[in-house]
């Protein structure tokens, strides 16, 4: 599972730029049905041993955070700016690549250059640059034309007991685990949406919804963790080692509140590790599909991620383990409510 993950995560696919991701993944599944929609979801239906007494569909975003080129410059230099939130501090100095395969580096003003007062905030985007070693307009433009796609460059690796860091986990993580359950003999009949554009603003999964018209959603997510040095109590949302995350609210959605009791249940039954979020923060494709046609009850099954939208987000391969666990029992349990 973990070498697919870095695999999946080795692809470069922000939002509206998803299709090497879904073509992976199209390759990579044995559906009983599969189809791209006009927005570039790709939806998949798979037969299981049984029928449902609800439809139900799992949904996890393809999209990552990324940086979008908005300007060539006459010495060759880019500007960018983000495509999704992520927090400037995490950008500068970090090594892109670009959608052409040529890579950069993301520089602003020497720090001996800088003003007291510069020194004491942190550049934004519009400071920023993207250095790829042109030295004219022309080379830039042949490299990086505005409006294309440039990514953080960065190794994926395991450290630690049993940690892994790598680009892109979210919602990466969401996406192998539906691959192995399509890929698997469930008991039960299933959707699958692999969404799109989730970072900026979850229309992928507003569209999705639709066409697929569930009774039930159950998305597959990653969500931050602040379980680190100086954080305390509920401040640290939830953690790395104690399982897989059931969100009872969040910025966009309030949960079915019987799917989460019955997320805890289930997970209880089966041994599964299992927590929720401590604090009511973020938002995922729940907060679209939700709302969808007449209203879906939707539940969020997440693993817990420390330095969410940066080049290295970092899980624990046990929460990971616990979530594809719960998935598949949730799958059977919500398919008797």
């Amino acid at each position: 599972m973990l070498d697919k993950l870095r695999e999946l995560c080795s692809i470069n696919g922000a939002s509206g730029d998803e299709a090497r991701v879904r073509e992976f993944i199209a390759k990579n599944i044995i559906a009983d049905e599969l189809f791209t929609d006009n927005l570039g979801n790709l939806i998949a239906f798979k037969k299981g041993r049984c029928s449902p007494k609800n439809k139900i569909m799992f949904a996890a975003h393809m999209d990552e955070v990324g940086f979008m080129i908005t300007d060539v410059c006459a010495d060759g230099f880019l500007r960018f700016d983000a495509v999704g939130g992520i927090n400037p501090s995490v950008v500068i100095g970090r090594t892109i690549r670009l959608e052409s395969g040529a890579f950069g580096v993301v520089g602003t003003k020497a720090i001996h250059q800088q003003s007291d007062s510069e020194r004491k905030k942190i550049p934004d985007f519009g400071e920023m640059f993207l250095d790829i070693g042109a030295s004219s307009k022309e080379q830039a433009e042949t490299l990086a034309p505005r409006g294309s796609y440039a990514y953080f460059e960065t190794d994926f690796f395991e450290y630690g007991d049993g940690f892994v860091k790598g680009k892109a986990i979210d919602d990466r993580a969401g996406c192998l685990i539906m691959m192995d359950m399509i890929n698997g003999e469930p008991e039960y009949d299933a959707w699958y949406a692999f969404t799109v554009q989730e970072e900026i603003g979850t229309r992928g999964a507003k569209a999705a919804a639709f066409t697929v018209a569930p009774d039930i959603a159950i998305v597959l997510e990653s969500t931050t963790a602040c379980d680190i040095a100086g954080v305390e109590g509920a401040k640290k949302v939830c953690e790395l080692g104690k399982g897989a995350v059931v969100s009872y609210m969040d910025r966009s959605t309030v949960y079915d509140r019987e799917l989460y009791s019955l997320a805890f249940e289930t997970a209880q039954k089966h041994g599964i590790s299992v927590q929720t979020k401590t604090l009511v923060a973020g938002g995922n494709d729940s907060g679209a599909i939700h709302v969808s046609r007449g209203g879906v009850r939707t539940c969020a099954v997440s693993v817990p991620c420390r330095y969410l939208h940066s080049p290295s987000c970092v899980i624990k391969i046990s929460d990971l383990d616990a979530v594809r666990a719960l998935s598949e029992k949730l799958l059977s349990a919500a398919a008797e409510l």
